[in-house]
């Protein structure tokens, strides 16, 4: 936390959560370093909280903080440097055949209904209460920031969200949803670009996107994106362009 602003020590403390099991490696424990009061995190002092490796879920901000463990490392693209692979520019073409919102951070059934859907086909899991309303409404649409919701449509249908925080240099992705059975659409790709493209409009230096974990092999297209930086040891350094 050395490199925490000392205004934003004024507002937040930190702990230090119990351990949990990785969602990310199996078989593996992990902790979190969570930001607290989350009323006291705002649009002012969270930039500095994202800049320094945290995330948001809801109202909350936190960031790894694993004893045994640092294999969640943080990465940002350099917006205005991207350049698109050849495949990616084949996924870009189908941007084009969607349109996309950018709306306020609202509960919308549809939204809902939708990822009710990917988590059942992408991550299902033995908890039955994971996808109940209350749920989704803490983890995606509580915010106590600047958050922006992106929907995306294909003749009128809707084929994903992508939910996104606003901060002073750049925009951070926080989760994005997806229609599963139209996988020719390589969706998830297209988010990552129409947000990068949304930077290079509003002059962001960086796009966010949370962690990338060499382990798992759904965090690993992240790194399709060049140029990127990850945080080694508290420093953002950029990585191979190769």
């Amino acid at each position: 936390m050395n490199n925490i602003e000392k205004k934003v020590l004024e507002d937040v403390q930190f702990y230090v959560t119990t351990k949990y099991s990785c969602v990310y490696i199996d078989g593996r424990d992990a902790q979190s370093l969570v930001a607290t009061p989350y009323k006291n995190v705002n649009t002012k002092n969270f930039n500095s909280l994202i800049s320094q490796g945290f995330r948001r879920s809801g109202q909350y901000v936190y960031k790894p903080s694993c004893k045994d463990c640092s294999a969640c490392i943080p990465i940002r693209l350099l917006a205005s440097s991207f350049t698109p692979s050849r495949s990616q520019k084949r996924v870009k073409k189908y941007l084009d055949k969607l349109s996309v919102k950018l709306l306020p951070l609202t509960f919308d059934e549809e939204h809902y209904n939708l990822y009710v859907s990917y988590q059942n086909i992408r991550h299902r899991t033995n908890d039955v209460n994971e996808d109940s309303l209350a749920d989704y409404n803490n983890f995606l649409v509580k915010s106590n920031v600047n958050s922006k919701l992106v929907e995306f449509r294909l003749n009128n249908q809707l084929k994903m969200v992508t939910i996104i925080d606003i901060i002073e240099d750049g925009i951070s992705a926080v989760y994005t949803f997806y229609d599963c059975s139209d996988r020719k659409l390589s969706l998830g790709t297209i988010s990552v670009i129409w947000l990068l493209d949304l930077c290079k409009k509003e002059r962001f230096l960086f796009l966010y996107l949370g962690y990338w974990i060499y382990e798992s092999q759904k965090m690993k297209y992240k790194t399709n994106f060049k140029p990127y930086e990850l945080m080694i040891e508290g420093v953002w350094q950029e990585g191979p362009t190769k």
